[in-house]
């Protein structure tokens, strides 16, 4: 089943930030990916910068989606969660978004917290696929 992603011209363009107002998904399966962080297999932290870490958190996300028999194409919503979150930290997470979705972005809700369950952690990315 396609999915449609949408921003109304009543609410704020957020594509250039990386991500789709809505995104409609009917049929498939659903998968939902736990919050992913900068950990690589090895379970050590990737990357000292909050960009550095988004990518090897959307990579994680993408080896998870990939495991269920999905791709990025089918992520339909992020739920990602910013130590400390500033102003200033939302150009380097809207990059690395925009660049592993460069179209058809998920929905997403970013969130400032003060701490990850992992100190050295900056970034948590949490994902709902709908696999067609």
């Amino acid at each position: 089943m396609p999915k449609q992603h949408l921003n109304p011209p009543s609410l704020f363009p957020s594509v250039q930030h990386g991500f789709s107002q809505v995104v409609v998904a009917s049929g498939g399966r659903t998968v939902f990916i736990s919050g992913q962080t900068a950990w690589n297999a090895d379970k050590k932290i990737v990357g000292r910068t909050l960009g550095e870490q988004t990518g090897q958190a959307l990579s994680n996300v993408r080896a998870a989606v990939e495991a269920a028999g999905g791709n990025l194409r089918d992520i339909v919503a992020l739920r990602i969660y910013i130590v400390h979150q500033a102003e200033q930290n939302l150009v380097s997470v809207g990059d690395a978004l925009r660049e592993v979705f460069p179209s058809n972005q998920p929905a997403s809700t970013w969130i400032g917290v003060s701490s990850l369950a992992v100190p050295d952690s900056l970034i948590e990315i949490e994902a709902t696929a709908v696999l067609d």
